[in-house]
């Protein structure tokens, strides 16, 4: 996995939603650009399930998986072995006919005989022969069909790993590593193709908690700009666990649009705002007389002296105070003077 490289700018800007009318305390916060780069959304390693010679190799590195198998085994032995099994399953339904018919014609013999034995012509003896005899073949040919099921399942068998020796992969998905080549020898477990799905692309990013909170409180799917072209994007995933080394938490985040080539390494770009020290304070608001920068509240008149910590644009960053939280209402200089 590519471990993103976080470019942070940081420039001072009102917080997002705190804009309003007039003048009033407004929340720091700092513009940082979160930057990661593409991989694909999930990567397989296709692995052979049989052992044999590779025939075919049908799709090389880059080459976008279709109908075709990926690799193609030689199944000249498992061939003979499903042949070998159907014929010895005609054989057993030859016998199994044998045997019905030898317990229809016992059947015959014993109600024969049975019909004797009531009349008094044949003997009990006689009659428990024969009638032991047709409980011999009814269990003959029990015995006969449960072997044939036997059979039957274990042709299903070798018709199942007869399959697998024709590999395919998920339509659509992209061949990123080619293990082996035609006419090699494989055994089974070993992989064969490794596979990409680059229909979606995703960014893992390392974020602080501020940066985490900043990207939660974005929009479901937000903007972004992904090889210079806008895209969406939303939250793939968010782990929990903490680094502690980093003091980082990993994300990922998933392309939801982008009509570019897709491929791993296409630089994302994010902006957030994340929450500063410090609050911004109108610079319409502030007088200052002999370096002392000062407000007026608006609720009640009082004079409430700054540390000025720096300037963006319109605002001067000043250092928080218990009586200038964000949404704070002040006065212009020359309002609420007697």
């Amino acid at each position: 996995m590519k471990r993103l490289l976080l470019i942070a700018a940081i420039v001072l800007v009102p917080a997002t939603g705190l804009a309003q009318e007039g003048l009033f305390v407004k929340e720091a916060a700092k513009k940082v650009v979160l930057t990661g780069y593409t991989r694909s959304e999930k990567t397989v390693a296709i692995s052979s399930e049989v052992s044999g010679k590779v025939l075919r190799v049908n799709y090389s590195v880059g080459d976008v998986v279709g109908r075709k198998p990926l690799v193609e085994i030689d199944p000249t032995f498992i061939n003979l072995e499903v042949k070998r099994a159907e014929q010895a399953l005609r054989k057993m339904d030859v016998t199994l006919e044998r045997m019905r018919s030898r317990v229809a014609y016992l059947e015959k013999e014993f109600n024969r005989i049975d019909r004797l034995h009531k009349g008094d012509r044949a003997t009990g003896v006689r009659r428990d022969a024969a009638a032991q005899e047709l409980e011999q073949a009814r269990l003959e040919l029990d015995a006969a069909l449960a072997e044939r099921a036997m059979m039957e399942t274990s042709l299903k068998e070798l018709e199942e790993r007869k399959k697998r020796h024709r590999i395919y992969a998920t339509r659509g998905w992209t061949v990123t590593r080619k293990m082996v080549e035609e006419g090699e020898v494989v055994q089974a477990g070993q992989p064969l193709v490794r596979v990409s799905n680059y229909r979606w692309l995703v960014v893992p990013l390392s974020v602080s908690g501020g940066e985490l909170q900043a990207i939660r409180s974005l929009p479901k799917v937000f903007d972004a700009t992904l090889d210079g072209r806008p895209v969406k994007a939303s939250v793939n995933w968010i782990n929990p666990a903490f680094n502690e080394k980093t003091r980082k938490l990993m994300i990922e985040l998933v392309i939801r649009s982008y009509d570019g080539y897709r491929r791993g390494g296409l630089k994302f770009v994010l902006p957030v705002l994340v929450k500063a020290e410090g609050v911004l304070i109108p610079k319409k608001a502030v007088t200052t007389r002999y370096a002392n920068p000062t407000v007026r509240l608006k609720e009640s008149g009082r004079r409430v002296n700054l540390i000025i910590l720096g300037e963006e644009g319109d605002y001067y960053i000043a250092a928080e105070k218990e009586n200038l939280a964000p949404g704070t209402a002040l006065l212009p200089p020359d309002e609420g003077k007697k």
